[in-house]
């Protein structure tokens, strides 16, 4: 089973080839991730692996937490790995803030999704998510994304970096406050 690619991402059509020391990989990645990994070098995909008896594919996620989602939401009877990938491309609080509401609407706005679908998605999630504590679907783009990357790179664990950040105001501060805040609350623990 192939888990994580690390490389250089080639955007070729609606597939991103990862190429990891001279083998490219095809894997499919939502249309969010695909602009995002167009601007870089080198990039670390989370690679989901679903084999069936007439194809093995790789679904690639750009943090644990979004493929932990796409996950659940394969758990969810109707839907497969392409209208997963496809509700993992939305903005990921749209999607805390959907289930929470119950809105059938916004799943029914995604290819091969129904209102019968978008209905049995709400509950399943609500159900798997619990209060959705255990589910950090904040951001990995601007400062909560730097600042996570940064301890990320200074060997923290990813656990210990969302709790981090779910105490301290990202926003509200500089970035380098926002990392000595972090640091101190992941060295206290």
């Amino acid at each position: 089973m192939i888990a994580l690619l690390e490389g250089t991402p080639v955007i070729s059509g609606n597939t991103c080839i990862m190429m990891c020391h001279g083998v490219g990989y095809g894997v499919a990645v939502s249309e969010r991730t695909k602009q995002a990994l167009s601007s870089m070098e080198t990039a670390r995909l989370y690679v989901h692996t679903h084999v069936r008896e007439d194809a093995f594919e790789l679904y690639g996620f750009r943090t644990p937490d979004e493929q932990k989602l796409f996950e659940m939401l394969l758990t969810v009877s109707g839907v497969g790995p392409k209208t997963a990938l496809s509700v993992t491309g939305a903005d990921v609080s749209q999607i805390r803030s959907a289930v929470e509401s119950g809105s059938v609407s916004f799943f029914s706005t995604f290819p091969r999704v129904g209102k019968k679908l978008a209905q049995k998605i709400i509950i399943e999630l609500k159900s798997k998510f619990g209060s959705l504590d255990d589910l950090d679907l904040s951001s990995t783009e601007g400062k909560g994304g730097e600042v996570r990357q940064a301890l990320e790179t200074l060997g923290y664990p990813d656990q210990d970096i969302r709790k981090a950040l779910r105490k301290i105001p990202v926003d509200t501060l500089s970035l380098q406050e926002a990392i000595k805040q972090a640091m101190k609350l992941l060295s206290s623990s």
